[in-house]
């Protein structure tokens, strides 16, 4: 079996023993050729209808519920049967729970942790990597992309984010459209190599984006001095089960518990984790997009302020990726840095510890993050002029659906 690249994490944190065997690999590889056929059709479905007719109908449907469209396509109706279908596994208290863990890490997760550890590490996926690189240029597009990101993800982990007719349920279906719109764009581009990338945005990928967002921002969170109880986290991967779900996560991929979770990234590090150069070019970027973003207005054309930002917040990845994914990323190395971010993360164990002990502090805690990067993340969408509704795709229509060039005048 391959030495996965986050050895030093999954050997010392990882509970036991969490290498798989290779039948176990093989069958989690299977998944690198299966997209979500429910959504695929539906991205098919907006193709197909004339005059922005899909979406409308896609849009009535998510807001008001599929009894709301009037002879609605079949593609639609079987859809929103699906998601609009609670498993029996979910519990609202834990989703409540969880979203209030995630929002208590306020600044640190949206500015640091969520950036720099989950999107940041995720570049170490090669494979991943080819539709980003094949969807807008990296460097004018990195800052929306992130604003983007950093929105989805904020509507998701705020307390009431995922009833049906909220936010972040109708963001994350959004965006499960979006990804089925991309496979069904790269599927038609003659410069994608199926045998060397897989199918696009496929199974694994989608499992491996549900990690980072979930084991690896709670890592990534800890590491910086936050504290989690086993209850905390528990519920923290019950609600990026739940939301996992939505994103058209097949269901034999989805990690009910963190051990599950821990696992599974083994598969992942196991087979994904091939940094090649395109892996390089995305990191730049968001090394270039990360501290213009994220500093107030007064301080973005500063270049001193980037600087100190930039080498501050790509210090943390290199501390969290370790050396060999770092050097390979071309992260920024300096010592100073390094132990700043160090200092920051004994100075937010400190007040962690007091939290845990002063009645009412947990509850100000998450109410203050909360507020804290909700107010950030609106500016970033709004400097950025963020789209939302998650629907560019739909002026760019694929020459292929399902493998098979699109007939002459469709759409």
């Amino acid at each position: 079996m391959s030495k996965p690249p986050w050895t030093f994490v999954l050997r010392h944190l990882a509970p036991g023993d969490i290498r798989a065997t290779s039948a176990q690999l093989k069958a989690f590889r299977s998944f690198s050729e299966a997209g979500d056929p429910p959504a695929d059709a539906v991205a098919e479905m907006i193709a197909r209808l004339p005059g922005g007719t899909g979406r409308r109908l896609f849009e009535r449907a998510l807001h008001e519920g599929i009894d709301a469209v009037e002879d609605p396509p079949s593609e639609l109706v079987d859809f929103f049967a699906e998601i609009d279908a609670v498993p029996y596994w979910v519990d609202a208290d834990l989703l409540d729970r969880g979203a209030r863990v995630i929002s208590r890490t306020g600044r640190i997760g949206l500015t640091t942790v969520m950036p720099c550890t989950s999107l940041y590490g995720g570049y170490l996926a090669s494979r991943a990597n080819k539709t980003l690189v094949r969807t807008g240029d990296l460097d004018t597009m990195a800052p929306r992309r992130l604003a983007e990101t950093a929105s989805w993800w904020v509507d998701v982990t705020s307390p009431g984010g995922l009833g049906r007719f909220d936010t972040g349920f109708k963001q994350t279906i959004r965006v499960r459209i979006m990804h089925a719109q991309v496979r069904a764009v790269m599927r038609g581009r003659d410069d994608w190599d199926r045998d060397a990338w897989d199918a696009p945005i496929n199974q694994v990928q989608l499992t491996g984006t549900l990690l980072l967002f979930s084991l690896v921002m709670l890592l990534g969170s800890r590491a910086m001095g936050l504290r989690f109880s086993a209850g905390d986290r528990a519920a923290a991967m019950h609600l990026w089960r739940y939301v996992g779900h939505l994103m058209g996560v097949h269901r034999d991929l989805l990690p009910a518990t963190e051990a599950d979770a821990w696992r599974t990234l083994w598969l992942e590090a196991a087979t994904e984790y091939l940094p090649d150069q395109d892996s390089r070019q995305l990191a730049r970027s968001l090394q270039d997009a990360a501290a213009p973003l994220l500093l107030p207005p007064a301080l973005k054309n500063s270049p001193v302020a980037r600087h100190v930002l930039t080498n501050y917040l790509f210090a943390h990845s290199r501390l969290v990726l370790g050396k060999r994914n770092a050097d390979f990323l071309g992260t920024p190395d300096s010592r100073a840095y390094q132990a700043a971010v160090l200092g920051t993360a004994a100075a937010v164990f400190v007040a962690e510890s007091v939290r845990r002990v002063v009645p009412g502090a947990t509850r100000l805690a998450e109410r203050r993050g909360l507020h804290r990067r909700t107010v950030l993340v609106r500016r970033m969408v709004r400097e950025q002029r963020g789209d939302r509704t998650h629907s560019r795709l739909d002026a760019h229509r694929p020459t292929r659906l399902n493998g098979r060039p699109l007939a002459e005048g469709t759409g």
